[in-house]
C-alpha cells in the first residue's frame, strides 16, 4: 500500500485559505449536540442525555443504532483502554439493502486527560487495510492524542474485534511457509491464489457480503458512529491505509469533520502498483543519501544503493537458500532469498534503517542470515496469523485499485521506479505480491468510478510523511495538498511509515495541529538529526 517518488530532507508547509481540499480552513468548534439533519433521520428520540459521558448513552439514527456495553476483544489486554467508555454500533452490511443482515462494531472512547475537555474528539483510523483500530489503542494514546479530547477508536467493518470478522488464517499461515519458497515462482502463486480462494469460499458460504467490506461503507460506519453518539463534528487522524478511509469520508461526508490529519498517505485516486514501486523508490533512496551523507557509512558502505539493485538482479538469477533461528525458537527455519523478497524485506526495514547498510553489506559478502531473520522474523511472529482482515483487504484492493490499473501500467511504474530490475521483480510489487490473480479469484465488482477522484475539501488537514517511508512516500503529501488549498504538509526528515508511531516531533507537531489548525507547531524539526548507521567489518555479522 504505497506511493512514492524521491524523499525530502527539508519540510515543505503549505498554508493557504481558498476552497477545496484535504486541509485547512475555517474552524468549526465542534458540540455534543446530535446534527438536525440526524435528528431527522432518527426512528427514536436522537437527544443525549444532558452532561452525559460520550459514549455512554444509547442512540439510534436511521439505519444504525449505538449500545453501550463491554470494551471490544483484542488479542492482548491493552492497559490504555482501562477505563475506556465502550460500546457497539450496529449497521446494515449493505445499505443498498437496509433490512437485511446487520453487522457489530466495537467502539472504545478513552476519555481526555484534561479536567476540561474539547467538545469535538478524535476518530483513529488505522492502517492495513485490515487492521482493528480497537488494537492501537497503545500507539494512539502513547502519542498523547488525548491529551485536550476524548480519543474514538471503532473497529472497521470485518476486522478483528467485529462482528462478523473476515480474517483469513489460512493466508497468514501459508505466508509463514512461503519465506522457504521462491518468492515470484508460478508455484508459489498456485499455492498463494489456493490459500486466498479457500478463504473468500469460507468466507461466503458463512453468507458474507464480500462486496459490501470497502471504503464506501465504512465511511458511512464512521458517519453513522458520529450521529449516533450525538456529534456536530469531530476530527480524524488516520495512519497508513487509514488515510485511504480519510480522503474518501472527506469526500463522501464532509460536513462532521473539524479537521483531518493524515500520516503516511495513500490516495486513492492513484493508489496501485504503480505508486507502490515509486514509494519503495523514495524510501530506498532516502535511507541511501542518508549514509551517503554520513562520512563514515559512506566511507564503510559506498555507493550502496547500486550494491542494493546488483544483488536484486543476482538472487533473482541466482535465489539463496539459508537456515536461521528465529527468537524464541530453537526449530531451524528455511528461508529463500531472491530479488522480490529483497525488495521486500527492504520495504519493511526502512524501520530500522540503522542496520540497513550492514545488512546488504554482509549479504553481499555471502553472509545473508541477518537479512533472512528479519525478513522471517515478521511472517512466523504468532502475531502475524489471524489478525489482519484480508477480507477487508481484497474488498478494497479488488473494488476500488486493480479495477483502474491495468498490468501494464503497473509494470510500467516498476520500470520507471527500478529501470535495473528484472521483469519477475516488476511484475511483483512491494507488499502486493499476485494481486491481479487474488482478486481474479476474490470476485467482486469494481467500486463506482468516483472512488478514484481527487478530494476536493477546504477541512483543515495536516499531511504527515516520513523521509524514510518506503510504502507511503513522502511526495503524497504534496500530491494530496494540490486540491487541499488549506493543508499543512510536513516532512519529517529520517522517518519510516507512519511517523506519528516513531517520532516524538511528529506527535509534537500532531497534537498542536488539533489545537490550531491553521498554524501547527513544527519547529521541533529543526533540530532533528540523522541516525548514526551500524558500521561493522566487511562481511562481518554483527
Amino acid at each position: 500500500m504505497t506511493l512514492h517518488r524521491t524523499p525530502r530532507r527539508r519540510t515543505v508547509r503549505r498554508l493557504q485559505a481558498a476552497s477545496a481540499g484535504m486541509a485547512a480552513g475555517l474552524l468549526v468548534t465542534g458540540s455534543l449536540l446530535a446534527a438536525p439533519a440526524a435528528q431527522a433521520r432518527s426512528g427514536t428520540d436522537a437527544s443525549a442525555t444532558p452532561g452525559a459521558p460520550l459514549g455512554t448513552a444509547a442512540r439510534t439514527v436511521g439505519d444504525a443504532s449505538y449500545t453501550p456495553g463491554a470494551c471490544p476483544k483484542t488479542p492482548e489486554p491493552i492497559e490504555e483502554l482501562e477505563g475506556a467508555r465502550c460500546g457497539t454500533l450496529t449497521v446494515p452490511e449493505n445499505r443498498s439493502e437496509p433490512d437485511g443482515k446487520k453487522i457489530k462494531l466495537g467502539v472504545a472512547i478513552v476519555p481526555a486527560l484534561s479536567a476540561a475537555p474539547k467538545p469535538d474528539p478524535i476518530v483513529w483510523l488505522a492502517g492495513g487495510p485490515g487492521d482493528d483500530a480497537v488494537g492501537e489503542a497503545e500507539m494512539a494514546i502513547g502519542g498523547g492524542l488525548n491529551r485536550d479530547r476524548d480519543v474514538v477508536l471503532m473497529s472497521q467493518r470485518g476486522t478483528y474485534s467485529a462482528e462478523p470478522n473476515v480474517l483469513c488464517p489460512n493466508i497468514d499461515e501459508f505466508n509463514a511457509r512461503a519465506v522457504g519458497l521462491v518468492s515470484g515462482a508460478p508455484s508459489t502463486e498456485r499455492l498463494h491464489v489456493a490459500a486466498t480462494k479457500a478463504c473468500r469460499d469460507r468466507l461466503a458460504a458463512q453468507g458474507t457480503d464480500l462486496a459490501a467490506y470497502n471504503d464506501t461503507e465504512s465511511a458511512a460506519d464512521y458517519e453513522d458512529l458520529r450521529a449516533a453518539l450525538g456529534l456536530k463534528q469531530w476530527n480524524l487522524y488516520g495512519i497508513s491505509y487509514g488515510t485511504h478511509l480519510a480522503l474518501v469520508y472527506m469526500r463522501l461526508h464532509p460536513g462532521g469533520l473539524r479537521s483531518v490529519a493524515l500520516d503516511g498517505i495513500l490516495p486513492p485516486s492513484i493508489a496501485g502498483s504503480a505508486a507502490t514501486w515509486s514509494s519503495a523508490r523514495q524510501g530506498f533512496d532516502g535511507v541511501f543519501k542518508a549514509c551517503a551523507d554520513q562520512p563514515a557509512c559512506n566511507k564503510r558502505y559506498p555507493n550502496l544503493s547500486a550494491t542494493f539493485d546488483r544483488l536484486v538482479r543476482e538472487l533473482e538469477a541466482n535465489p539463496v537458500t539459508t537456515t536461521v533461528t528465529l527468537p524464541g525458537s530453537d526449530k531451524p527455519v528455511k528461508v529463500v532469498l531472491d530479488g522480490g523478497t529483497l525488495v521486500n524485506w527492504m520495504t519493511s526495514a526502512t524501520h530500522i534503517a540503522p542496520q540497513v547498510p550492514l545488512a546488504i553489506d554482509e549479504l553481499a559478502h555471502g553472509k545473508p542470515q541477518r537479512i533472512a531473520a528479519q525478513y522471517a522474523g515478521g511472517k512466523l511472529s504468532p502475531a502475524a496469523v489471524g489478525r489482519v482482515a484480508h477480507g477487508l483487504v481484497y474488498g478494497v484492493f479488488c473494488s476500488e485499485w486493480t479495477p483502474y490499473e491495468t498490468e501494464e501500467e503497473a509494470l510500467e511504474g516498476g520500470r520507471k521506479a527500478f529501470p535495473t530490475y528484472p521483469r519477475p521483480v516488476l511484475e511483483q510489487a512491494p507488499q502486493l505480491a499476485f494481486l491481479r490473480s487474488d482478486c481474479d479469484v476474490w470476485d467482486v465488482p469494481p467500486a463506482d468510478p468516483s472512488i478514484r477522484d481527487a478530494t476536493r475539501s477546504d477541512i483543515p488537514t495536516l499531511a504527515l510523511s516520513g523521509s524514510f517511508d518506503a510504502q507511503t512516500g513522502a511526495d503524497n503529501g504534496p500530491y494530496v495538498a494540490r486540491t487541499l488549498p488549506n493543508a499543512t504538509v510536513v516532512t519529517v526528515p529520517y522517518e519510516p511509515h507512519v511517523v506519528f508511531a516513531t517520532s516524538k516531533c511528529a506527535q509534537q507537531i500532531a497534537v498542536s495541529f488539533f489545537d490550531t489548525p491553521d498554524a501547527p507547531d513544527t519547529a521541533c524539526l529543526k533540530g532533528l538529526e540523522a541516525p548514526r548507521f551500524e558500521i561493522g567489518e566487511p562481511g562481518s555479522t554483527g
